[in-house]
């Protein structure tokens, strides 16, 4: 089985930062694109940022020079590290990979389970 794992998570004031950590675990043959998506209660689940293999990242407009993707290969971590946090970004954080399991002749897309991050104004 392929897991991904996440941490970092809490509450914060407005203008603090977080760093987010997600690691991808099992049977992995290869890692493509990771990435950071955020879902509001009420609200649909939203890409944050992504970044491919070999670190090209995208970042949604809305934290476009406060939030940083980030990943190291060689762990199967990528990482999200949330400065000038605001209450708006208050969210369950979900991370994404898309991963060759061992056993697949295909990438597929894999989900961690989230991990809560609010902010107090």
């Amino acid at each position: 089985q392929v897991q991904l794992v996440e941490s970092g998570g809490g509450l914060v004031q407005a203008g603090g930062s977080l760093r987010l950590s997600c690691t991808a675990s099992g049977n992995i043959l290869s890692i493509n694109a990771m990435g950071w998506y955020r879902q509001a209660p009420g609200k649909q689940r939203d890409l944050v940022a992504t970044i491919t293999s070999g670190g090209r990242t995208n970042y949604a407009d809305s934290v476009k020079g406060r939030f940083t993707i980030s990943r190291d290969n060689a762990k199967n971590t990528v990482y999200l590290q949330m400065n000038s946090l605001k209450p708006e970004d208050t969210a369950v954080y979900y991370c994404n990979a898309l991963i060759r399991a061992r056993w697949a002749d295909s990438e597929y897309d894999y989900w961690g389970q989230g991990t809560q991050v609010t902010v107090s104004s």
